[in-house]
Order: C-alpha cells, then structure tokens, then sequence
C-alpha cells in the first residue's frame, strides 16, 4: 500500500447522470465529433445551442437539425455563453477550445472540451442504452477506444427483455412503497441473474 486512496489517482472521480431536459447546453463546433455530442445531449432532451462557422454535412442535412433549438453560424462569441448551464466545446482547434472553456470556468459553467482533460470540469463517458437502462464507461480521460470497447461489449447484456424488467421492478417497488413497505427487505437478484443468463437468441 502507498497511502493513496483510488480518488488521488482519478481525476473525475465522481460519476453522475444528469436530468437535461429543457436545459440550455453550448456546443461549440459542428464536426463530426461535435455531431455526435449534439446527438446525445438531442436525446438527453437538452436545449441545445450550436456555434460554428462550418456546419457538418451529418447535421445540416439530418433530422438532428431540426431538433436544435440555437443554430449560429460563425465563430464562437462570449454572448454565447448567455443563459447556458453546460458547455462542451469540440472544435478541434485546442486553443479556441481552451478559450471556451475558460470563459465558461470564468463564469461558473461546468465545461467539457473534447480529447482535452486539464480544460475539462466533466467528461463524457462512453454510454450503451436499452429502455430505460443506460451503462457508462469511463476510463478518466485516458482511453476513449477502451471506453467505447468495453461499452460494446456490455452492451450485450442490455436486452429488450432486461428493458422489461428494469420497467417491472420500477412498478413493484411503486407498489411496495405505496402500501408503506421499503424495498430494502427485497432481494430481486435471482430473477435479474434470470434474464441476464438466458442465452441470446441469435438469428441462423
């Protein structure tokens, strides 16, 4: 043992999953790494706000467009900043990047500058989905290929059927609460253990 605790050694320590729904998020850029984080916080039900002078083919022709609430075409200003709660900043040029994210700092707002940790507050995990079920993966920062293997790989074990599940565990302990009980005495861990080691049913 050296005395180090696993936080001294990890630099986002603190895994969260955030309610964004009609929040105001700054995305600064409009490539194709960008598009992707667009994407995601599109579905996280955020209030998306896009700054970039060059609008990437994926997301001036998809449907995605349509689902932006802010689209400005230039360079990015301070103004932008403007009622926003979140920033994530994927321009690919590391010192406009930097720039975004110290305005933000300056002014409290929790940024994300894409492939640069040291101007980040958060960073954003590799995520597999299925229902209600979300997975994260994160290797602080220092593997993004990892992250997104691992989630691959999980991402097997997130079926339809184990959607299901999740959806009538919520209603049981609904239920269980609803009459005055607690979940605590509850153990569900064998008809979970149930779904998760039925074999996949994979077509011929």
């Amino acid at each position: 043992m050296n005395g180090h605790s696993a936080a001294d050694q990890v630099t986002f320590g603190y895994p969260v999953v955030l309610d964004l729904h009609g929040v105001r998020v700054l995305v600064v850029g409009a490539g194709p790494v960008a598009v992707r984080k667009i994407s995601g916080l599109v579905i996280a039900g955020a209030d998306v706000r896009v700054v970039a002078p060059e609008i990437d083919e994926q997301l001036d022709t998809a449907p995605l467009r349509t689902q932006i609430g802010d689209l400005r075409r230039r360079h990015y200003e301070t103004g932008d900043l403007e009622g926003v709660r979140l920033v994530v900043t994927a321009t690919g040029i590391e010192e406009v990047d930097a720039a975004v994210a110290a305005d933000a700092r300056a002014r409290g707002i929790w940024v994300n500058a894409a492939d640069q940790p040291a101007d980040c507050d958060l960073i954003l995990p590799a995520i597999a989905r299925q229902g209600s079920i979300s997975v994260a993966v994160s290797t602080d920062g220092k593997s993004p290929a990892l992250a997104a293997n691992l989630r691959d790989r999980i991402a097997s074990l997130l079926t339809p059927e184990l959607a299901a599940l999740a959806d009538d565990l919520a209603a049981e302990r609904t239920a269980i609460k609803a009459a005055g009980g607690s979940t605590e005495d509850h153990d569900w861990s064998a008809r979970i253990a149930a779904v998760l080691d039925r074999p996949s049913s994979v077509s011929e």
